[in-house]
């Protein structure tokens, strides 16, 4: 029996710490919201590395959009970490960027959308007038070789956005290529995955004629 109960504790105590790898970032923003509570209505920006690097007050000076991306995230985990970091605040805008690092790690195209469809209804559930905008996977030179996968993952979830009008989708695939097809260089960082201020200057302008309209 006591060899059972240690091997249960083992069991149920696994999965905790494979997911506590953003814990303490997910709790430094809990912190954050109780210092300072958000005022129903705001703008909150959440996914992966793309989202944390972004200086939102300096691409939106005065505006005070809320930063909640942290690095090497997949949608699933935006989705996990919500109901902490995104509801509570209740934000009449999300803005997700998600699902390179899910691609980059070999997921498909069509589980991309699902794991959308789940982000969705986890927002929907508590905040069901809340818009949604997902920022197209972006094309880098280091995931250039998954460019079919990404855009077949983006049409998926483009179609989706369509049939829902709290929905947006934000195209940032077309102005990221050059006249050669391929990423533009210079709004990419030495790795070849993240973006230059340039590249983010791309972004804010696809994504401002969204924004407007909160």
């Amino acid at each position: 029996m006591h060899i059972l109960l240690i091997a249960l504790a083992f069991l149920l105590a696994a999965p905790l710490g494979a997911q506590d790898r953003w814990e303490e970032t997910i709790q430094s923003f809990e912190e954050a919201d109780r210092a300072q509570p958000a005022t129903a209505g705001g703008v909150v920006f959440i996914g992966s590395s793309s989202i944390r690097r972004w200086g939102l007050e300096k691409s939106f000076p005065g505006r005070g959009y809320v930063n909640r991306g942290f690095g090497g995230s997949a949608i699933a985990d935006s989705t996990r970490y919500a109901d902490r970091i995104v509801t509570p605040r209740k934000p009449s805008f999300v803005v997700l960027y998600a699902g390179d690092n899910d691609i980059g790690q070999g997921g498909k195209a069509r589980q991309v959308l699902a794991d959308y469809r789940a982000f969705v209804a986890k927002i929907h559930a508590a905040l069901p007038e809340t818009h949604i905008g997902f920022i197209s996977i972006k094309p880098s030179l280091r995931r250039w070789h998954l460019i079919d996968t990404i855009r077949e993952a983006n049409a998926l979830v483009r179609a989706e956005t369509s049939m829902d009008p709290r929905l947006f989708f934000v195209d940032v695939d077309a102005p990221m290529v050059g006249s050669d097809g391929k990423p533009r260089p210079e709004l990419l960082v030495e790795d070849g995955l993240h973006m230059t201020d340039e590249g983010y200057r791309v972004w804010v302008e696809a994504i401002e004629p969204f924004l407007a309209q909160n």
